[in-house]
């Protein structure tokens, strides 16, 4: 097996139906004047809560079931810098029983191509025993727009 990375294709802003504006902070740039990596996990942290809590009704606070973050990656195109505004597009990969598969991606503002761009899977847990839950159908219903849209 050749262990070269491989190169992820570039999605598009077409492809994402939910777009969170994210000013950058002052204190995300670090020593070499950039935004640092790890900041772009808590941009798609924040997205992919964001779609749940406006789109499919999810009360982190008293919600019986809670998503807990089993894998994650970003791949990295673009610099960005305070005080760019981004835009984090999200997007559904795959609804399983009791687990999502966000596909994002982090524009600056009024961009088509995105500066960086990864995926985030969700486990659904109950809260207080943080045993695997399915996920409502309503909550799979309302989260269907929000499927990937495939690169034509």
């Amino acid at each position: 097996m050749n262990n070269e990375s491989i190169k992820p294709v570039r999605k598009t802003r077409d492809q994402f139906h939910f777009f969170l504006n994210i000013q950058t902070r002052w204190a995300d740039n670090d020593i070499y004047g950039h935004v640092n990596n790890v900041t772009y996990y808590s941009y798609f942290d924040t997205a992919a809560n964001s779609l749940l809590i406006q789109h499919a009704g999810f009360d982190i606070r008293q919600s019986p079931l809670i998503g807990l973050v089993v894998d994650s990656a970003c791949s990295f195109f673009q610099e960005l810098s305070f005080p760019d505004i981004i835009e984090v597009g999200v997007a559904i990969a795959k609804i399983g029983n009791s687990s999502l598969r966000y596909e994002l991606a982090i524009f600056k503002q009024h961009n088509i191509e995105p500066s960086a761009q990864g995926h985030f899977v969700h486990v659904f847990v109950d809260r207080e025993t943080r045993e695997s839950t399915a996920i409502s159908d309503e909550m799979k219903k309302s989260l269907e727009p929000y499927l990937l849209t495939p690169i034509t």
